[in-house]
């Protein structure tokens, strides 16, 4: 029996209309035409500018024969080009894919030929990447390859594209009337994660979710309208966890970098007044192990937000220092970067350094518009009690979770078996509600049938104040079957000894918890600054003992 608030009130035009990030540029264009937008060494960019060049984008891609839910890859560091790109791509109804900038030839060629990529925007500082990779391509199908030219870009470079991308521009029309979606689940974005085993999954974004999560992180941190935000964050991730859509929300200014520097970033805070930034921890420690002349004067309460692992103790505390208000988050590739946040209480500002750590450390609460985040057993998909202790597996849904996996079926079915979004993060959930990581499924140590959570063995070595990175991975053991092998990074400078580590462990840890293997050295990361724990697993089994 139909409902009486379904008679005669039929869903139209003029009450409904899909939820799209694209609808941000528009009003910011419509309401605040001459505010800055976009900052890049000399160039000042308005939103009235910027929002016409992304039509124009759309308009020239329609002209080169792209359309709906083909794909356009860009390979581009945070420049004005990659910013256009997230709202002239979809303008066109095309998919954007971000290809991340630090990858080899064979894994570009890859995701060209799987994401079915019908046009390439390329830097210059990338050409020869590109140029290497376009022979390894499986297909057959042609690729329109746009080189971009950039002021801020020094170094030598040959174009391999057949226009470049101010050319292909003014083929368009700046007042191309680009269509609004048909449906919010259409694809906006598809993202490469990692592939740190066979190759990488791509993961697709849909209108609705990459705008709820462009939203929630404006409520997330208070973000006031036209704020400054200053690209750390490489937008090859996750889209930058949508913030471009969310500057582009509060009719904010883009301050690119083509590079991360601390001093270049600290130039660009002092110089543009910048309020918001992201970064993984390793950029947050580029930053608080700086010199103190490179701080000198810069703006009050710069809001910081991280993700990747857990702020240490020493990390807040040198961000308290410098005056910045730092968030912690944490998500995925597949839930579009940030989906949970360690929202702060008033009441834990009168708390010691230790203490707030500590609470700082967890993953937090659910995203404002994200339905749940919840600690469950995988086997059973019930919650389980929120004691602080007992382990299961984070998991998510509501709107900000991808589509699902490109061309994949089978990943994606198991991804979101029994209705929520399996993170392969085992954690547990506190009786105040808050998420806490205690490894991925994968990092468990098992040492004599007691399990170890590296990440405990991480959180007491980034105490000690020699560390600068640290990593804790399974060594095979004939005796334990396991034991735990410590990778350190040490501060520049450092005189610390490994049995100086190991002691330090014991002061923090249970004895079968401290590592029985110290290695110093530097440790290899991800494109976006993760640490390879599979790469370090490959060097265990070299590391000498350390008499525990």
């Amino acid at each position: 029996m139909t409902s009486i608030y379904d008679q005669d009130l039929p869903r139209n035009e003029a009450n409904f209309a899909p939820l799209t990030p694209l609808a941000f540029i528009e009003r910011s264009a419509e309401v605040y035409p001459d505010r800055l937008a976009i900052v890049h060494g000399a160039l000042r960019q308005t939103w009235a500018q910027t929002y016409a060049r992304t039509r124009q984008l759309a308009s020239a891609l329609r002209k080169a024969g792209i359309g709906k839910n083909d794909t356009v890859a860009v390979m581009l560091p945070n420049t004005p080009p990659m910013v256009e790109a997230h709202f002239g791509v979809p303008m066109a109804g095309a998919v954007l894919n971000t290809l991340n900038t630090r990858l080899d030839p064979e894994a570009i060629a890859f995701m060209l030929d799987h994401g079915e990529a019908k046009a390439v925007i390329v830097d210059p500082e990338f050409a020869g990447t590109l140029a290497k990779a376009l022979p390894l391509r499986q297909s057959a199908t042609p690729l329109l390859v746009i080189d971009v030219k950039d002021a801020l870009f020094t170094g030598d470079t040959q174009p391999v594209g057949s226009t470049t991308y101010e050319a292909f521009l003014a083929g368009g029309d700046p007042a191309f009337d680009w269509a609004w979606p048909a449906d919010e689940w259409d694809a906006i974005a598809l993202n490469y994660t990692s592939g740190t085993t066979g190759n990488p999954k791509g993961v697709v974004y849909h209108h609705r979710g990459a705008a709820v999560n462009a939203i929630s992180n404006i409520l997330e941190w208070d973000m006031p309208k036209h704020a400054v935000y200053l690209w750390t964050l490489p937008m090859f991730h996750c889209n930058g966890w949508c913030f471009p859509w969310t500057v582009a929300a509060r009719a904010g200014v883009n301050v690119c970098l083509r590079r991360v520097e601390a001093q270049a970033i600290f130039d660009l805070m002092r110089e543009h007044g910048v309020t918001h930034y992201c970064g993984a921890p390793i950029v947050q420690g580029l930053l608080v192990n700086a010199p103190a002349t490179m701080k000198a004067g810069l703006p009050a309460g710069i809001k910081a937000m991280v993700a990747g692992a857990a702020p240490p103790a020493s990390m807040i505390e040198g961000m308290e220092q410098m005056g910045f208000d730092l968030t912690h988050v944490y998500g995925l590739t597949e839930v579009y970067g940030p989906a949970t946040v360690c929202a702060k209480h008033e009441s834990w500002n009168e708390l010691d350094i230790g203490e707030r750590a500590r609470l700082n450390a967890r993953q937090g609460v659910r995203y404002h518009l994200q339905r749940g985040a919840r600690v469950l057993d995988p086997e059973t998909m019930q919650p389980v009690p929120e004691d602080g202790e007992t382990m299961g597996e984070i998991m998510f849904k509501g709107n900000i979770a991808m589509k699902g996996y490109l061309k994949n079926p089978k990943a994606t079915q198991e991804a979101f078996a029994g209705g929520w979004f399996h993170s392969g993060d085992l954690a547990v959930q506190y009786p105040d509600g808050y998420l806490k990581i205690k490894d991925r499924s994968k990092d468990i140590i098992i040492s004599g049938g007691e399990n170890i959570s590296s990440i405990e063995v991480e959180d007491v070595l980034y105490r000690h104040p020699d560390v600068l990175a640290a990593a804790v991975v399974a060594k095979p053991d004939a005796k334990w079957g396991e034991t735990p092998c410590a990778f350190v990074e040490l501060k520049f400078g450092a005189q610390t000894t490994p049995e100086g580590i190991v002691a330090h462990c014991k002061q923090h840890l249970a004895g079968f918890k401290v590592p029985r293997y110290v290695v110093f050295g530097e440790l290899p990361k991800t494109s976006t600054g993760k640490i390879q724990k599979f790469e370090l697993r490959k060097r265990a089994g070299s590391a000498t003992a350390i008499d525990v």
